[in-house]
């Protein structure tokens, strides 16, 4: 029996479809509830709708994860679609930040004057030195100290930017390669891309994600009043820890190792992924 023919007859059980029902229709209210808020109260527009554009990732997520519960045939083609408005997300992300600093020119601003400060008065709680942001090991081995002030921002800004434009191409190559039939989600075999691809974007996606940690180690007291880690924390894992997620859950599937009661009760490792997508993406709307 094909795989596409076995996916054609295959239904979740029912438990899960009302479990993750319920989520979704609480994930989808409190989505509509925050948007509601914000343009209720529509002062700050340049914060505000980034800021929109990052909440709305959470239905996203939610509807395409459900309808991929419900029909595993389509999963690929919802995984696709949910990669390509986390690219867009993460855009706002970065924005929604730069935004709340004034835009790109106070932004550049404010790290040139603290990289001047820094340089006068080396001991101010940031691990800068010399108007320097030094690198964690082992990035100190790898990298050299990068100069706060437009050359910083330049960096940080082409991290984000680069994952975008390879979450992009990859979801697109994913279409392609899937019509041909070698794509293979969730499998690791020498002739599927889904292993491929997966290599490819947990370098891009730590990349970003080590630029935005320095971002935020350098931005932090200006953005105390938008209380940053918890908006970082609950951004990283909806689009960081979600995709290791999935890649985990194929690779203990791959190996055999996933044995819970909920995996053998939904037996595909992409309906494993958007039932645990479905619970716990109402959570980061509460942070």
């Amino acid at each position: 029996m094909k795989i596409t023919d076995y996916l054609l007859g295959y239904s979740p059980p029912i438990w899960a479809t009302l479990i993750a029902g319920v989520f979704l229709v609480i994930a989808l209210t409190l989505s509509v509830y925050l948007i509601f808020q914000h343009l209720s109260s529509y002062k700050h527009p340049e914060e505000q709708k980034f800021l929109i554009g990052v909440i709305l990732m959470v239905p996203c997520y939610s509807v395409e994860s459900f309808v991929s519960l419900v029909d595993p045939s389509i999963s690929v083609y919802c995984s696709i679609l949910r990669d390509c408005y986390e690219s867009f997300a993460m855009y706002c992300f970065g924005r929604y930040l730069v935004a709340c600093l004034g835009g790109e020119e106070r932004t550049i601003e404010f790290m040139e004057r603290l990289g001047y400060a820094s340089s006068k008065t080396p001991l101010l709680g940031l691990d800068c030195e010399k108007g320097t942001v030094k690198h964690p090991f082992p990035m100190n081995y790898i990298l050299r100290p990068w100069k706060l002030g437009q050359w910083f921002y330049q960096v940080v800004k082409f991290g984000i930017v680069q994952y975008m434009i390879i979450k992009l191409l990859t979801a697109l190559l994913s279409l392609i390669l899937e019509a041909f039939g070698v794509y293979c989600e969730g499998e690791f075999k020498w002739g599927c891309g889904y292993p491929y691809m997966a290599v490819v974007l947990n370098f891009s996606q730590s990349w970003a994600l080590y630029c935005l940690v320095q971002f935020y180690t350098v931005t932090n007291d200006e953005l105390a009043h938008i209380k940053p880690l918890a908006k970082f924390l609950t951004f990283k894992s909806i689009v960081f820890l979600t995709w290791w997620q999935g890649v985990a859950i194929a690779l203990f599937f791959s190996l055999g190792l996933f044995r819970s009661k909920i995996a053998e009760g939904l037996e595909l490792k992409s309906s494993v992924q958007d039932f645990i997508i479905c619970i716990e993406h109402r959570w980061a709307l509460l942070l």
